[in-house]
């Protein structure tokens, strides 16, 4: 990587609802879609990937988005209202709180919402609801749990602001890939250049599925014989294994 991400200021603040926020182009962010969770994650030099703890609530659906971020207090999911409206064609939202909670912040409604201003899906270390409606809309979630717990809209949050999720910084108009696998961010800044490293690394791994196809061994391909070695690792018949067990 060339590109350095800006320092995360004002991560967790609150009270604010920035609106005019940059976003990566709408190219690089579908291509880097294409190539999914995995290679994105690796091409990024294994970084950028949001904790096991959000899992895919439906299967098959593979997504690529500008981030418009979302930091509500427990229980609470006023700033989700505060945010609709700053979402644009492309956008995935994501979601967090002050601290942890489960509570069902989102559901059918705000789905329904989402998804007629052309937003892609919604990544949310809260509980989701309304699971086969959201189904049923093709709405694309990944979420903390499955809880049906309701919530009260009362107390002030933000909407894009630097937020920490599941592990991941996620600035506003960072580069959000989700599908089977879970969730990874691609900072703004660092989009292309990630991009790149993940077209060459497609390019390798076709290469190499070609290759195992055809009967190649990773041992041999990958050069891993001479680790093996290197580790102390021997090659023994059954025979040779019995008689040198320990006594």
């Amino acid at each position: 990587m060339t590109a350095t991400p800006a320092p995360a200021e004002g991560v967790g603040r609150t009270g604010v609802v920035v609106t005019d926020i940059a976003r990566a182009d709408a190219a690089t962010i579908d291509a880097l879609g294409v190539h999914g969770v995995a290679t994105v994650h690796e091409a990024l030099g294994r970084e950028g990937l949001v904790g096991h703890g959000v899992t895919p609530r439906q299967r098959d659906a593979r997504i690529a988005g500008s981030a418009v971020t979302v930091l509500c207090w427990p229980g609470d999911n006023l700033m989700i209202h505060a945010a609709i409206e700053q979402c644009e064609p492309g956008d995935v939202l994501v979601v967090t709180t002050t601290s942890p909670s489960l509570d069902g912040a989102f559901g059918d409604l705000f789905a329904t919402a989402l998804h007629a201003r052309g937003v892609r899906g919604i990544v949310t270390t809260t509980g989701v609801r309304d699971t086969a409606d959201l189904r049923d809309l093709d709405f694309p979630v990944w979420s903390g749990a499955v809880h049906a717990q309701g919530t009260v809209k009362a107390t002030a949050g933000s909407v894009n602001v630097p937020i920490i999720v599941e592990g991941a910084l996620i600035r506003p108009g960072d580069v959000i890939v989700a599908d089977d696998d879970g969730v990874v961010c691609v900072p703004r800044a660092l989009a292309g250049a990630t991009l790149q490293a993940a077209d060459q690394r497609a390019e390798k791994e076709e290469a190499d599925r070609r290759a195992y196809a055809e009967g190649a061994l990773s041992l041999d391909r990958k050069g891993l014989r001479t680790l093996l070695a290197d580790l102390g690792v021997r090659t023994l018949t059954q025979a040779e294994f019995e008689g040198s067990a320990p006594r």
